[in-house]
């Protein structure tokens, strides 16, 4: 059986595609398996006694947010999220719960136990916002 190059590179980018696929699923069971998805009335219930996190950019941020919520990009969440305080649940969202998977992953493994995010995110939202200027 003789392979020509372009063959060899099909096989190749078929098994970094399906590679990079169960990479991406088991990021997601991962997030899943460290936080429990809640709906918008669950999430706003206990507010007043959690600690509400909005992982999107700082702009994302000060365009509009969840009442409350305090702002740790996620982009900076590996090097921050040491300021979230273990004793307290601690409630993730970000535009469309892309992202919360991770950020909770990451706080499960450092330890963190009540970890929630915001089902469908930010755009699924029906409470108080602070709008920005």
């Amino acid at each position: 059986m003789n392979l020509s190059g372009l063959n060899i590179l099909t096989i190749v980018l078929w098994a970094g595609l399906i590679i990079y696929g169960i990479y991406r699923l088991y990021r997601f069971f991962e997030g899943r398996r460290a936080s429990k998805a809640l709906e918008s009335d669950e999430f706003r219930q206990d507010m007043r006694k959690v600690q509400v996190i909005d992982i999107r950019e700082a702009p994302e941020f000060e365009a509009g947010h969840i009442l409350g919520a305090r702002n740790i990009a996620y982009t900076q969440f590996k090097d921050r999220y040491r300021e979230i305080r273990k004793d307290q649940p601690v409630y993730l969202y970000d535009q469309r719960n892309v992202l919360t998977g991770r950020a909770a992953a990451r706080l499960k493994k450092a330890g963190y136990t009540n970890i929630y995010t915001l089902k469908g995110g930010y755009d699924k939202w029906n409470g108080k916002i602070k709008k920005g200027r």
